[in-house]
Formats: C-alpha cells, structure tokens, sequence
C-alpha cells in the first residue's frame, strides 16, 4: 500500500522545524476545540518530504485516527487533473485550445447571453462568439454555479435543478445538456467566473478522447504517475480508509454530513469535484506539476505545457478580483491572484491576503483540503481536513505559517 512518508529532515532543505511544529500546534488546536475533526499536512522541498503530521480522527464516531494512507474527497482539487487531462489531448492534437466546444457538444452551438432583467422578465441576446476550449479551462466561459445567489442566470441554475451542480440521477452528458440550455452570465472571454465549466470539460475530454472520464484518467493519469488510491469511488477494500465528511455549524462546532464519492461507480463523472484521493497521490501529482511534466522517466506533458498551465491567462496581467464576475469574486482574497488552466497563480505576492512566493499556483477543495507549489523556493505543501465550512478559514494561516518556516 502506497504510503506518504518523511524522506527528510526539515534542516537539510531550509526548512525550521520549530516554525513547522508552531504550525502543527496551531492546527491541533482546531482539533482539540472540536472544529475540524482531524488533518494531514505536508510540506516538500525539492521534491522530498521534510514534514508531515496526522492529527486527529477521520471518523470521530468510530475513533478511527488520521493516517498517512486515508483517503479524501478533495472535490476541486479534481479541477487541475481535468486540466491536465485536456492538455493531454492538446499535445495529441485530439483537441485544440481554441475550439469551439460546439465542435464536441452541439448543445453549445447557439449560446446566448444575459442582458437584463430576471425570472419571466429576463431578456438574452446572442453571444458575439463561441465558447473555447480555454473558456473552461479558464473559468471565463460565462457559466457559473447555482450556489451564488448573486446573479438572474443563478437562479435559472437552480429553477433547473442544479442546486448541487449536478442535476440528481442524471450522467455527465445529461448534466451538460442542461447547462447549455442556461444564458450564460457574461460574453464568453470577458470575465472570470468560478463554475461548471470544468464539468462541461470533462464531457469534452470524453467525447475527443472516445472513453469515459473514469477510465481515461486511470489510463492517462493516475496509471503513469503512480496515483493508485485516486478515482472517483471508493472500493470496498478502500472504504474503511475514507474520512467521513462533516460540516460546520452555526455554532463553529462540527456535524457528520452525506457526501460524495461513495462506493460504486458513480452515475455522473465529475470532473469538477468528483475525486477522492490520498496524500500520496496528491504528492504524485504535485510532483508532476513541480517537475514541469516529468516523474520518475515518465513524461505525461512538456514543460512548456506546465509553464502555460500554471501562468495567468487573465487579460492584461488582472487578478480575479478585477476581473472577475461581481459580486461573487469582490473579495480580499481575490487580490493579487490570477488564474490559469485549473489553478490559481499569484502575480503580485504582496496583494495577496495569504503571503506565497510570486508564481505559486495551486487550488482547494470544498471539504478543506488544499494542495500549492511555489516554485520560487521549490517548495510543494498539502493539508486534508474533511469540514464543508461556513466561516472556517483555514489557508491563510496555512500559508502564513509554511512561509515562516522557510529559512534559505
């Protein structure tokens, strides 16, 4: 069984070990106050692990500890290994950025765009131009999430039945189908919108690629880079090991809730957030990014393919507090950050509201988990939890406190 292990002492790559337990601590606090039930983190410099922590529980009902092989539901976290997935593709020349997504799914043929008005009242008109390939990559395609509340085109998301993102007992197809039949928020290209869009692009994938999202990244993936716990279901032999998932309560105190994946082949593939994973895995991955498309004589993609990947597409150099759909993305947290293929890129570190290296790109996931690589200082940090949170803000402290540690 593949396991996450400390290859390193934190002194041999720069690294303090007194900053590292400071953030141990302050994790551990969290655990001690019954705000998150337990976590892993890890931190690699160069490729080895110089630090890594299990605390806690990952099922408090059943007193099942934290362990270096659990498993996770790293919802977004998927986002970049459907980017990675698509960019295969890409340098097969199976698929182009700059593709119309009608050349695959002729639902999107005709888009039409939000122009005024809401409900009965709402008023469209035909988009100036098709939606790209790079549109989902980039979250710009004009589609956005029911959750939001903050837009007409929201409500239409929900009036349709994707209050969850996903329309109940429909497939990956019958899902998108339905998305395409929703105005889109915005003129594709002109804004930055987290969204579906990486669900739509999982469909995509599946129809250039002749195979369905499971096995293609099994195949094209996880297979290559050593990811043997990744997927999109648990088996039974890897149920035992998953986290149960809880959520944040008013009173910041913790409850079990349902939550995906569960065990059998899921009716819809999400490339969106579909994913459980182990630290292990994660670490692969990263490694991959890390190592600009290399790992271990496996090349899954050219290093120019990386750098694109993990550069800023937004227009003229903004962050997605700029550039990004108002309200929604109006928010501190959005300062000095870009966006890339699937991962966010910081472009000006001293914006940031979590202090980073310039470059550093990385995502989360809804359950709290979050992986980053800094390239500046060679560095690859991960942290798991399992809390759908309401107010708890766990990264930038996170961040903060790897950057502390940080010595040469």
């Amino acid at each position: 069984m593949a396991q996450l292990r400390q290859e390193v002492d934190p002194a041999e790559v720069g690294l303090d070990a007194k900053a590292l337990d400071r953030l141990d601590q302050h994790f551990a606090h969290y655990v001690d106050e019954g705000r998150i039930p337990g976590f892993l983190v890890s931190v690699s410099r160069g490729g080895r692990v110089a630090h890594l922590t299990t605390q806690g529980h990952r099922d408090l009902a059943a007193g099942l500890p934290v362990e270096t092989d659990t498993l996770w539901r790293i919802y977004s976290m998927t986002k970049p290994v459907t980017a990675v997935a698509a960019l295969l593709l890409v340098e097969e020349g199976r698929l182009s950025l700059d593709d119309p997504i009608a050349d695959y799914l002729p639902e999107f043929a005709e888009p039409r765009v939000y122009v005024d008005g809401s409900g009965d009242s709402l008023t469209t008109r035909p988009a100036h131009g098709p939606i790209l390939v790079r549109h989902l990559m980039t979250h710009t395609a004009g589609l956005t999430f029911a959750f939001y509340h903050s837009h007409p085109v929201d409500a239409l998301y929900r009036e349709a039945g994707l209050e969850s993102s996903v329309l109940p007992g429909s497939d990956l197809a019958g899902t998108v189908a339905v998305y395409a039949r929703q105005p889109l928020q915005f003129e594709p290209g002109t804004q930055w919108n987290y969204s579906v869009a990486s669900n739509v692009l999982g469909r995509v994938i599946e129809i250039a690629s002749g195979q369905t999202l499971d096995v293609f990244f099994a195949e094209r993936v996880f297979g290559p880079l050593g990811m043997p716990d990744a997927g999109f279901w648990v088996t039974d032999r890897q149920a035992e090991r998953l986290s149960e998932l809880y959520g944040e309560k008013d009173d910041g105190t913790i409850e079990p809730v349902p939550g995906l994946p569960l065990r059998g082949r899921p009716r819809l593939l999400s490339g969106s957030g579909g994913m459980a994973a182990s630290a292990y895995d994660v670490h692969r991955f990263t490694e991959l990014l890390r190592r600009r498309g290399e790992l271990d004589g496996t090349r899954l993609l050219s290093a120019e393919t990386v750098d694109l990947m993990t550069s800023n597409h937004l227009p003229g150099g903004a962050d997605l507090r700029a550039f990004g759909a108002k309200p929604a993305h109006d928010e501190r947290g959005n300062d000095g950050v870009g966006f890339g293929f699937g991962v966010s890129v910081v472009i000006d570190p001293s914006r940031t509201l979590a202090p980073t290296g310039p470059g550093a790109y990385g995502w989360s996931g809804a359950a709290s988990t979050t992986f980053w690589v800094d390239p500046s200082r060679d560095l690859t940090v991960q942290f798991f939890t399992q809390v759908r949170p309401k107010t708890l803000k766990l990264f930038p402290d996170l961040k903060r406190l790897v950057q502390e540690s940080v010595v040469d």
